[in-house]
């Protein structure tokens, strides 16, 4: 682990010397430490078996979020996605939750959400958590919520035996009649992607930064239902998003629709724990 922390700052340009290395939490995929050298601090995420891609798409992510000069991210420095030594390099970044941060979180992922691309979806293949991802980019947000996102774990499921019999069946049901809820022509809004309470945090003054994106272009109102789904938004963060960024009449009857794609992600890692909630919004509209 040692060469690797070294392999990484030299990538990232520090060839000072190392005075601490503290393994800190990361979710559940990466190893990840805090380091600091005799110039600066940094956080570095480590994977010896990462998909192909896995860290670039990764600062791809961030790059893009970057772009839109509304929320922050932190700055990537380097990455490698060399098997069995892949890594990424940012900026450590500290800070306590103020009154304001959620407020402030709320408004710049607005800001965010008004950001456009020209079609909908991503142009490269990308990952949640490390299950595969498979993208494309589409005129239509409901061909590719169904085709890319809702399809996709479909198929996922029924290779890994998590998705049949009734559970199968309504899904299937659901993606044929799919266009009676899920708009057609929407504005391909700049998307987090994987936006829970554990992919945000609070840096220097309490100021957000958004972490760990999956990105792509879709309805901002897809974003908006996996940060329900969870927790870790408190009604501050909804209410400044709303002045910001007014939410859609629509959004409460597909709400559900949309947090379909994160349950059925989640049955596909982690088993038959989310089954039941796969299967309540299933049922309530089949």
């Amino acid at each position: 682990m040692n060469q690797i922390i070294r392999q990484s700052l030299y990538k990232a340009n520090d060839h000072s010397s190392v005075k601490n290395v503290k393994r800190v939490a990361g979710g559940s995929i990466n190893e990840s430490f805090f380091v600091e050298t005799e110039r600066s601090r940094y956080f570095i995420k480590y994977h010896v078996n990462s998909p192909s891609g896995f860290f670039e798409l990764e600062a791809d992510g961030l790059r893009l979020i970057k772009s839109t000069k509304s929320v922050s991210v932190p700055d990537v420095l380097a990455f490698s996605d060399k098997k069995g030594e892949a890594f990424l390099v940012m900026e450590w970044l500290e800070g306590r939750e103020t009154s304001k941060t959620q407020i402030q979180l709320g408004e710049q992922l607005a800001v965010m959400h008004q950001n456009y691309g020209k079609k909908h979806g991503f142009n490269k293949d990308t990952f949640i958590g490390t299950l595969p991802q498979p993208n494309g980019l589409f005129s239509s947000w409901l061909d590719y919520y169904r085709d890319k996102r809702l399809k996709a774990q479909l198929e996922q499921g029924i290779r890994q035996q998590t998705i049949k019999g009734k559970r199968r069946d309504r899904l299937e049901r659901l993606l044929e009649r799919l266009g009676d809820w899920i708009p057609d022509e929407v504005p391909p809004s700049y998307l987090h992607g994987d936006l829970w309470g554990g992919n945000w945090l609070p840096g220097p003054g309490g100021k957000p930064y958004l972490i760990d994106p999956s990105f792509l272009y879709g309805d901002r109102h897809f974003e908006l239902a996996f940060t329900e789904l969870f927790g870790g938004f408190t009604p501050v963060f909804y209410e400044a998003y709303a002045s910001e960024f007014p939410i859609a009449d629509y959004y409460e009857e597909i709400k559900p629709l949309y947090q379909l794609y994160y349950l059925l992600v989640h049955l596909n890692i982690f088993g038959k724990t989310y089954g039941g909630q796969v299967d309540a919004v299933l049922q309530r509209y089949v």
